[in-house]
């Protein structure tokens, strides 16, 4: 711009931060005079006849409330006028200057530009195109939409991207709703628990996965807590600032001054694969902080993406070392003779949700009402193709299938799916966690990943499902649901091992045999109160305890070899 300002009819305006983009142009159109309005963004282009092309189907249209042209894409794409599957682009678009406003970031986050704006114009007049590709929508991984957008963007990247700091309402054309203001509303307003007498001080770093909230389970407990996240989350690896409170964030410049400000007693890094490599940034820039590192899911990404040397350093360095399940982590321990022993080691599902999400009475079962058998899948069908949903229906067994974001990633399986199933398939929105009890409940079981381990209880021949304890275990134990699985006899399977353990499921070798085991009602009902029973095994809550002192034994630990490190002046060096 700078080369433009000396020009009168230039004015350059600069909001003191951030507000979205909605916030930005309403700014400018309230100052705007002109009775006609377009849009130039700073990564987009404008060809020689752009402006007139608009302002000519404008002027042949007087009834038309905005104008747009043709526009190229993708470097070496063109659409005539709108793109398929997007809404107008603002570089496209000229319209006439109306008392109308975009919604902004404190309404709604999209990247509908229909819903932020476009719509209130049309129902004004038409829109009328010009036919002629006259601008440029340049293609690069920064655009505002994929940034937004599931499951190249998301709230999180979009949080960290544009330094937002107050919880948001999103809903992208590709996922659910998320009301962040509202459902942490009684967490943010909560006052703070005071400092336990021997509370300790834990710096979180990385990021938070599912279940963000079940970090109040150590607030609540008088420990304060610090938080210090990787820069490039997906859409469902949640970083702060946290909607829902009570964690302190530390910026990440000049990071290691402050966390010698803080002096916390832990680093507690965590916890899919995206958080690998800051995790480990910290681990090596540590000034003398006790680091526990917690792995949740990802090893064979790791490797994929090139970070498994610093996976494995987080391991082999840490102080303390907590694996998701059992099965990981003598997996872990068969890749270097240095995680065997000699540190403090802990297992815990990274995963869990807040017991106080999880409450609620169960609702009465479908299959009370029409006698038919009713099995939920929430989250991706992983392992059941359209021809076994198929073979389900054959014995009147219907499958319930959640998450509308899911739905769209999976829209051939369900057309396939359908076609074979007919009534037996049905599909509903995400439920969020506060309604799992009430929703899910209504079912007979709910499905885990389903496929068949070829490991032969060999661990350097396990996968990822054979190591994996799903989020969604969970979410069927909150509702208390008996967990269908396929029988893994003979082979390492985390699921199965902890299934079996507790009694929580059926094992099948096909959908003959499940369908067989559905039928019998006794058994089934004398599964869902165990299942119901052990529920708050399934609750961050529960192991919240075990996980304080885990922290406590390294910093023990920690400070043990610290000692034993100093020098003492008797007239001769010794170790103390």
């Amino acid at each position: 711009m700078r080369p433009y300002l000396s020009d009168p009819r230039i004015t350059y305006h600069r909001l003191e931060r951030n507000r979205g983009l909605g916030a930005a142009l309403n700014h400018a159109l309230s100052r705007a005079q002109a009775p006609l309005v377009a849009y130039l963004p700073s990564d987009d282009v404008y060809y020689r006849e752009h402006l007139e092309g608009l302002v000519g189907a404008l002027a042949a249209h007087p009834g038309a409330s905005l104008a747009y042209s043709g526009v190229r894409h993708h470097y070496n794409k063109a659409a005539a006028g709108q793109i398929d599957g997007s809404p107008l682009q603002l570089v496209q678009v000229m319209h006439r200057r109306t008392g109308d406003r975009w919604l902004e970031r404190d309404e709604l986050t999209t990247d509908d530009l229909n819903r932020m704006y476009w719509h209130h114009l049309t129902r004004r007049g038409p829109a009328v195109g010009t036919g002629a590709v006259t601008c440029e929508w340049v293609d690069h991984p920064d655009q505002r939409h994929k940034i937004v957008r599931e499951p190249e963007g998301g709230i999180n990247p979009y949080r960290v991207y544009y330094g937002v700091q107050e919880p948001l309402r999103f809903h992208t054309t590709v996922g659910h709703h998320i009301d962040e203001g509202e459902r942490y509303r009684k967490d943010r307003e909560r006052p703070p628990t005071p400092p336990a007498p021997d509370g300790l001080k834990i710096l979180l770093v990385g990021e938070l996965a599912y279940n963000p909230e079940r970090v109040l389970a150590l607030a609540e407990r008088g420990h304060q807590l610090y938080g210090l996240w990787t820069d490039r989350p997906y859409w469902y690896n949640w970083v702060g600032p946290l909607p829902f409170g009570h964690v302190q964030d530390i910026p990440r410049e000049n990071w290691q001054a402050a966390v010698r400000a803080i002096r916390p007693d832990v680093i507690y890094g965590l916890l899919n694969w995206q958080a690998v490599p800051f995790a480990h940034h910290v681990l090596t820039e540590n000034p003398g902080v006790p680091f526990v590192w917690h792995f949740k899911e990802g090893p064979f990404i790791c490797l994929e993406k090139g970070t498994w040397r610093e996976l494995l350093e987080l391991y082999t360095r840490a102080d303390g070392r907590i694996y998701s399940s059992q099965e990981m982590q003598d997996w872990f321990e068969t890749l270097s003779p240095e995680l065997k022993g000699g540190r403090p080691t802990l297992v815990l599902d990274g995963d869990l949700p807040r017991r106080e999400g999880v409450q609620g009475e169960r609702s009465p079962r479908l299959s009370d009402t029409d006698g038919e058998i009713h099995t939920v899948v929430p989250g991706r069908p992983i392992g059941l193709h359209p021809e076994t949903v198929a073979e389900l229906a054959a014995q009147g067994i219907h499958l319930h299938f959640y998450g509308e974001f899911t739905h769209g990633q999976w829209r051939g399986w369900i057309e396939r799916a359908k076609g074979l199933a007919g009534r037996f398939l049905h599909l509903h929105p995400n439920v969020n966690q506060e309604d799992w009890v009430a929703e899910f409940s209504r079912y007979d079981a709910g499905w885990l990943h389903f496929f068949r381990s070829e490991n032969g209880g060999e661990l350097r021949r396990a996968n990822w499902d054979d190591l994996n304890l799903p989020a969604r275990m969970a979410t069927l134990a909150a509702a208390g649901l008996p967990m269908l699985q396929g029988d893994n006899s003979g082979h390492i399977v985390a699921t199965q091992t902890l299934a079996r353990e507790l009694d929580l499921g059926l094992f099948f070798r096909d959908m003959q045999d499940l369908g067989a085991q559905l039928q019998d009602r006794e058994h089934l009902n004398r599964l869902r109160e165990r299942v119901w029973a052990v529920r708050d095994q399934f609750t961050f809550d529960h192991h919240a305890g075990r996980l304080i002192a885990f922290f406590r034994e390294v910093i023990g630990e920690r400070q043990a070899a610290a000692a034993a490190e100093i020098v003492v002046p008797t007239g001769h060096a010794e170790r103390k």
